[in-house]
């Protein structure tokens, strides 16, 4: 699992964007104060479509079922991402997804697997 951003940035790396698709996605599991991985960035070291892609993939990977768990539900996700807001996640994005989610009408649907 830690090896993951690496693979996806390597995969990523040989195909042309319009963005610096690979490093967003090689970055997506630093964190905040530096406690992520795998180069151990922090703050305004990691692009701002990895902390974005970095909420979304806890929202989702919290919500949704996995082989060895249970999806812990769409609660849980914001109760996680609020309480680490401004430590291991960006504020901004934290509070962009927060007011998303508050919406009404807004419905989190796992996808079928």
């Amino acid at each position: 699992i830690r090896i993951h951003p690496e693979v996806g940035h390597e995969v990523l790396a040989v195909i042309e964007f319009p963005g610096p698709v690979a490093g967003i996605v090689h970055q997506h599991q630093e964190r905040l104060n530096g406690s992520g991985y795998p180069l151990g960035l922090s703050g305004d070291e990691i692009l701002i479509e990895a902390r974005i892609l970095a909420i979304a993939d806890v929202v989702e990977a919290m919500s949704s079922h996995r082989p060895y768990r249970p999806a812990l539900g769409i609660e849980r996700a914001v109760a996680e991402i609020a309480a680490n807001r401004g430590i291991l996640y960006d504020p901004e994005v934290v509070d962009c997804c927060l007011n998303l989610i508050n919406r009404e009408g807004f419905r989190f649907e796992e996808l079928q697997r």
